[in-house]
């Protein structure tokens, strides 16, 4: 499982697909969260964040890369989270990072620090509430990151419709 030693340097970039800034630390899951598996769906994991009451999705794709979707506490917002160990060449604190699911490009706001994930990961979180990139990265089977950059990576989105219908029916489960 990636998931703890991920989460506990994490918030590596910030950004923003088509959506408002936030001002709380809290809008994805830390450290200090609970977390129990709940169960698995086309190849990926979903667990109950014991501390928000709330699901995540996370899987390894075949270049070890790792993704996680969930929801941000208020729920008012989805996350993505995506972590490779590939120089992805961040390197002033705030860069313009951009993604592209099968043509479909977003455009976000990064911000970078200077501790690096478990096993050489870097990488971070992706705030959204645009309904078209959520719609994208369901049916979509791929995304890459930096689609014009030499250190652009891909990474799978396969299974991420059954999945996120797996969270959702997970979410239901923590809210009744």
């Amino acid at each position: 499982m990636y998931l703890k030693p991920i989460l506990k340097t994490a918030a590596t970039l910030t950004a923003l697909a088509a959506t408002s800034a936030f001002a709380s630390s809290d809008v994805i899951p830390s450290e200090n969260d609970t977390f129990t598996k709940w169960g698995e769906e086309s190849g990926w994991t979903i667990f109950v964040d014991e501390t928000r009451g709330s699901c995540l999705i996370e899987r390894v794709d075949e270049n070890n890369n790792v993704v996680q979707m969930g929801l941000t506490k208020d729920q008012e917002m989805g996350y993505l989270g995506v972590f490779t160990q590939n120089d992805i060449g961040l390197k002033g604190k705030k860069e313009k990072i951009f993604l592209s699911l099968d043509g479909n490009v977003y455009e976000a706001e990064a911000r970078k620090k200077t501790k690096h994930l478990a096993e050489g990961y870097t990488g971070g979180y992706i705030l959204a509430n645009n309904a078209q990139f959520v719609d994208d990265v369901m049916k979509k089977y791929e995304m890459t990151v930096f689609p014009e950059k030499e250190f652009a990576f891909t990474v799978s989105l396969d299974g991420t419709l059954k999945a996120i219908e797996a969270a959702r029916t997970c979410n239901s489960e923590q809210s009744s």
